[in-house]
This record gives structure tokens, C-alpha cells and sequence, in this order.
């Protein structure tokens, strides 16, 4: 087989693998669908994906990247939330990944709730239910800013496609 299919399959590859990242924290999403997209327009010399193409989809990977830490940031702090509550919700989530949807709704959870409570080192009811508001705002921060970036990585996705058939 040609090198130059090897290429476009590590291209489609690095793609498919990145829109996972966006809702899986343990991979970089954005910058993998980036790189591939990037990769194939390397492979393609150029002459179909050009540098404009290129450019919005950098600045289009880079606004989602804002995106993610503004969520997970601002939404974990606004609360209250230690970095122990956001360290354990990613741990969660990867936690929770054997369990598919399941795991991947309750993890983060869980996981936000364990790390503040080890945070707070301190048990009683008002901490759990404090700890609880917290791992929920964790839980749709993340679950927001998941859904904002899959929405960029399809938008990016669409440009692409758009650019190899016109």
C-alpha cells in the first residue's frame, strides 16, 4: 500500500480519536482533530486544504480550547470549588470510562464530590451537601463545555468536508 494512504488513514485516525477527546479528558481532543485535518492537508500538498482553510480551523480548534477551560474554570470556581473537586472530576470521568454512558455521567460526579470532601477533610452533613452542589456544577461544566467543543469539532469537521468537495 502507499505511503500517502498510510498517511490518510493516520490523518482519519487522529481525527476520530479527537472527537472522543472531547468528551474524554485524558485526551486532546481538539488539537488531535486539528492535527489530522492538518495532517491530510500536508499529504494533499495543499492543493485541496489550503492555508485559509487551515487557519479558521486553528482558530476555530483554539476557540474550543478557550472554551473548555472556561467552562471547567469558571463553572468549578464560581461555586467555591477546590482544585482537588476538578482533579477529581477528571478522574472520574476516566474512572468511570468502562462503565460507557453510565460511568461517564456518574463519574465525573462522584469523582468531583470525592475531591472536595478530601479537600474540606471534614465529613459532617454540611460539607457533604456543599460537596454535593459542588460536584453537580462540576458535572454540567464539564458536560457544557464536552458539548460546546463536540459542536466546534462537527463545525470543523463540516468546513473541512465543505473544502474537499467544492
Amino acid at each position: 500500500m502507499d505511503m500517502t494512504v498510510w498517511l490518510y488513514v493516520l490523518a482519519g485516525a487522529l481525527i476520530v480519536i479527537g472527537l472522543l477527546g472531547t468528551f474524554l479528558p485524558a485526551l486532546p481532543g481538539m488539537p488531535l482533530i486539528f492535527g489530522g485535518m492538518l495532517l491530510a492537508a500536508w499529504v494533499g500538498d495543499f492543493q485541496i486544504i489550503g492555508g485559509w482553510v487551515l487557519l479558521v480551523l486553528g482558530l476555530m480548534s483554539l476557540f474550543a480550547l478557550g472554551i473548555d477551560f472556561l467552562a471547567s474554570t469558571l463553572g468549578v470556581k464560581k461555586v467555591g470549588a477546590s482544585n482537588k473537586a476538578a482533579i477529581g472530576a477528571a478522574l472520574g470521568t476516566i474512572a468511570g470510562l468502562p462503565f460507557a454512558i453510565p460511568g461517564l455521567l456518574i463519574g465525573p460526579f462522584v469523582g468531583a464530590v470525592a475531591g472536595e470532601l478530601i479537600h474540606r477533610q471534614a465529613y459532617d452533613r454540611a460539607n457533604v451537601g456543599e460537596a454535593a452542589k459542588i460536584g453537580l456544577v462540576t458535572w454540567l461544566a464539564m458536560a457544557i463545555g464536552a458539548a460546546l467543543k463536540l459542536a466546534v469539532a462537527f463545525t470543523m469537521l463540516g468546513i473541512f468536508a465543505l473544502a474537499i468537495w467544492l
